[in-house]
């Protein structure tokens, strides 16, 4: 039997370890490289993804027993040449460091606050450190953010990406922290004009993260940006769209206003199955004619209800089109959209189903069909 694709494998396995071992060897003739593998690997393997990290560095920890000043010499040196400043995007680093950021904050959190974030500084510009800086932020919210207004107009990407990355409301994988939905809004008034795309979609990512609590505070900031004109403004179109995509599937007429498409168009839909019932495993296969009676910029998205195995209806939005309609010639659509029965995340369920076609966030035209199991 073929083995399924191991992120966890692929990121913490024995030759990152040895790369690791070896790195800090290098460094200092105090740090037994060997005795940290053998030790590593004793439990590496039964861990999963996010408990290799702690498990590493808590070895880590065994194999530079000392104070967080004591050691701070040793992992400087043991760390490799900063990632390339080059990249304009997609430059996490290599995952192995992600373990150092929990030395830092299982060593230094309590008693050696600045010098742990010195040392994030220097450990993010080889791998992201956005989970190890949200402890600090929780203990030390003042001094933490007074950094993060200094790295916001650090030379280095990858510190002024760790700034909105690391404060976001929402980030996948962070620990929860106590800063205000828009605590973090000041330092992205500096973050939203910079000139790498790597920074202004933590950026987006970070607005939209406020979007799913108070819509109108990421929108108004938004707007607030276009008004001060620091950024290229096909870049902010760009952030904007990004920043917004959760409320544009949800049809939100402000953000729609702002991506340059009105919900009050006088636009019309047909839409038409190409057969009646659709067994799971096929492709539910539909056309749409959208007409109006002038040239009017459209986003078509199309949303099906699925049946829930509780009974329940769950709708989820796809993208359909983005065009602009030519007077009263209909701008005719097709999409063949594949019921998968093997998904591992999205179970289908045999019953009535709904497809709605949806014009600039209004729902315009619906259609029933059955979905056979």
């Amino acid at each position: 039997m073929v083995q399924g694709f191991s992120l966890k494998d692929q990121l913490f396995n024995t030759e990152k370890v040895a790369y690791l071992a070896e790195l800090f060897g290098r460094a200092s003739p105090i740090f037994d490289a060997p005795a940290f593998e053998r030790h590593v690997m004793s439990g590496l393997l039964e861990r999963e993804l996010k408990e290799r990290i702690a498990w590493i560095a808590a070895c880590l920890g065994h194999a530079l027993p000392g104070s967080l000043p004591e050691v701070a010499p040793i992992l400087r040196a043991g760390l490799p040449p900063p990632l390339s400043p080059t990249r304009n995007d997609d430059d996490f680093g290599d995952f192995i460091f992600a373990p150092l950021g929990d030395f830092v904050v299982n060593k230094g959190l309590e008693d050696h606050a600045d010098l742990s974030l010195d040392l994030l500084e220097d450990i993010t510009q080889r791998f992201s450190m956005e989970w190890s800086v949200r402890p600090f932020l929780n203990r030390w919210p003042d001094q933490t953010m007074a950094r993060m207004r200094v790295w916001a107009r650090h030379p280095s990407t990858h510190v002024r990406r760790l700034v909105s990355e690391g404060t976001r409301p929402r980030l996948p994988w962070g620990q929860s922290i106590g800063l205000a939905l828009g605590g973090a809004l000041g330092v992205l008034d500096d973050l939203h004009g910079d000139k790498t795309r790597y920074v202004t979609r933590s950026v987006a990512n970070h607005l939209n993260d406020i979007t799913k609590k108070d819509p109108d505070l990421a929108m108004d900031r938004l707007d607030a940006w276009a008004k001060a004109a620091r950024q290229h403004k096909d870049e902010l179109d760009w952030m904007t769209r990004h920043a917004l995509r959760g409320l544009i599937k949800a049809g939100n007429p402000r953000s729609m206003k702002m991506l340059g498409f009105d919900p009050d168009a006088a636009v019309k839909v047909q839409v038409t199955l190409d057969k009646g019932p659709v067994q799971i495993g096929d492709f539910l296969a539909f056309s749409c004619e959208v007409s109006a009676q002038s040239d009017v910029p459209v986003l078509v998205d199309y949303v099906i209800h699925f049946r829930r195995p509780s009974g329940k209806v769950s709708p989820k939005v796809f993208k359909l089109k983005q065009a602009v309609t030519h007077g009263r010639v209909p701008l005719t659509l097709t999409k063949r959209h594949r019921l998968k029965g093997d998904a591992t995340t999205f179970k289908l369920v045999p019953g009535p189903h709904r497809l709605d076609i949806q014009v600039n966030g209004v729902v315009r035209a619906s259609v029933g069909f059955d979905l056979l199991g």
